[in-house]
């Protein structure tokens, strides 16, 4: 049987199946899933890279793939949705747990106040309609780490709804190939986080962990209007960027603060939505985009080789880089929604609606927290490119890396050097020096104003392009820097910094405040 492969059709965003290295297309060879030389879980299929077609040649099938997100990003509040205990996730386990957390009885919920606001400007970000009124509902399941067995959520009455994430996605080889393109916003809902079972398997038993039992988060339902890996990686990396801008979570990934639902299914253009498959708790942008083109080529081999598409959830295998079951959706789940007893409901009100004398403790106004909203990443990046004259990509580069527009603007404050200069070293030679010592922004050693000083020695040409490449920054302790590369030694005392001093030989230690220190 030919290798599968999908070829990905910018102009229609469809995608065609055929088959590569000759043999029939719809025989009946190796299963999706499987090689013929016998590796567990390494598929054929899932290694294919992904090409463009202009068209689709004779005898080939074409399909359209559909994919819907729901994103659950965890509140930046120092509580939680429903009760008072704290939140952080470095604590010991089941150190942040209140009565209410674990569900004893007599316990009644106190909606967070911090919790509606972060909810209310993430949908005004995302142009949502924000209801003025919204309510709240019990979501019924049983999860060991779910202690009253059910989930108090927003399933009737969300409180943002109608909106719209416009993201920008590269449809070729290169960055001036970029295109805008928008996804609708479904609703934006307020409600619970489960705890955490860690699962030991030697012992045979599973542990739970309650601190994350409670936490507020926002289910953010995006309409299925992708239909591939790449989109909806960079929608999500543009939600994850104006999270952070406006402070409503710190939407990290690495630390399960934003995670992310996919809903895939292919159809032949012009007939039915097929069956769908959900893939959960994509916790990396790649890992998401990855597990998506995996599983549209999965559900269109089956489909192509006679088999059916069952309506399951799946999980990713990062290892492996394929989809695998989790558990069968055919016979729906009867959550049992019922309206939350012990909460009325959510009023919130503008400047035209706001009742007299009310307590501005007690009510929420929409207007104030609009004109409170900051400046949006998609208006920075635009802002960049026109007062630094920088190419698109860049602006991008420098918001996707946690503190690198504060570092590049600070270094801006005290050079004179051009932007473009500037730009190249902070994005290659700067980033470049981070990533080799796996560093963030944060924890870097290198200052903005000791980056600024060495370029103005370039613009000045006091020091040559290549010897200040040369001197190869790498962090020795807190609070030092070791450069190397031989200066000469009448160009040391223009690098010597507050606090350094001079060591034999070709080499010197630059001592730089540490921002922490």
């Amino acid at each position: 049987m030919a290798t599968p492969m999908l070829r990905w059709c910018c102009p229609g965003r469809r995608w065609i199946f055929a088959g590569i290295g000759g043999g029939s297309r719809h025989g009946r060879g190796v299963p999706t899933g499987s090689t013929s030389s016998g590796k567990r879980g390494q598929s054929s299929v899932a290694q294919q890279p992904l090409i463009t077609a202009q068209k689709p040649r004779k005898g080939e099938r074409e399909w359209a793939a559909v994919v819907g997100l729901e994103i659950h990003a965890q509140i930046a509040s120092n509580s939680k949705l429903f009760s008072g205990s704290q939140v952080d996730f470095a604590a010991p386990p089941n150190s942040l747990v209140s009565f209410f957390d674990a569900s004893l009885p007599g316990t009644l919920p106190v909606l967070n106040r911090r919790c509606v606001e972060a909810a209310v400007m993430t949908g005004l970000a995302l142009d949502c309609h924000i209801n003025r009124k919204s309510l709240f509902d019990r979501k019924h399941y049983f999860y060991a780490d779910l202690p009253a067995g059910y989930q108090i959520t927003q399933q009737r009455l969300p409180i943002a709804v109608n909106g719209s994430l416009a993201y920008s996605v590269c449809v070729g080889q290169r960055w001036s190939q970029m295109v805008t393109r928008t996804v609708g916003v479904k609703q934006i809902q307020l409600e619970q986080d489960s705890g955490k079972s860690l699962h030991d398997n030697l012992r045979s038993q599973t542990l739970i962990d309650l601190n994350r039992a409670g936490v507020g988060l926002l289910e953010v339902v995006l309409e299925p209007d992708m239909s591939c890996g790449e989109e909806a990686a960079a929608a999500i990396r543009e939600l994850q960027l104006i999270l952070q801008a406006l402070g409503t979570s710190q939407a990290n990934m690495a630390e399960g603060q934003l995670r992310v639902d996919a809903n895939i299914s292919v159809h032949h253009p012009g007939e039915p939505l097929g069956v769908r498959t959900e893939v959960k708790n994509l916790n990396s942008a790649r890992f998401l985009a990855k597990a998506i083109d995996y599983e549209i080529q999965r559900q269109i081999s089956e489909l192509e080789n006679g088999g059916k598409i069952l309506n399951e959830t799946r999980s990713f295998d990062y290892k492996l880089g394929c989809t695998v079951p989790m558990r069968d959706k055919e016979g729906k789940q009867d959550y049992r929604f019922m309206p939350e007893p012990n909460l009325p409901p959510l009023l919130l009100y503008d400047s035209g609606s706001l009742p007299t004398g009310a307590d501005p403790q007690q009510v929420i106004d929409i207007d104030q927290l609009r004109e409170q909203l900051p400046e949006l990443p998609r208006v920075t990046r635009e802002k960049l490119v026109r007062q630094y004259g920088m190419r698109p990509e860049h602006s991008f580069a420098l918001l996707n890396e946690v503190g690198l527009l504060e570092f590049f603007q600070n270094v801006m404050k005290e050079t004179r050097a051009e932007p473009k200069k500037v730009t190249s070293w902070v994005l290659n030679t700067f980033l470049g020096f981070l990533k080799q010592q796996n560093l963030a922004v944060s924890e870097s050693p290198v200052t903005p104003s000791a980056l600024a000083e060495l370029l103005d020695l370039l613009d000045r040409k006091a020091i040559s392009s290549s010897a200040a490449k040369q001197a190869q920054c790498v962090k020795t302790r807190k609070n030092s820097i070791l450069i190397k590369g031989g200066l000469p030694p009448h160009l040391q005392p223009h690098l010597t910094v507050s606090g350094g001093h001079k060591v034999p030989g070709t080499q010197r230690t630059l001592t730089n405040k540490h921002p922490e220190g």
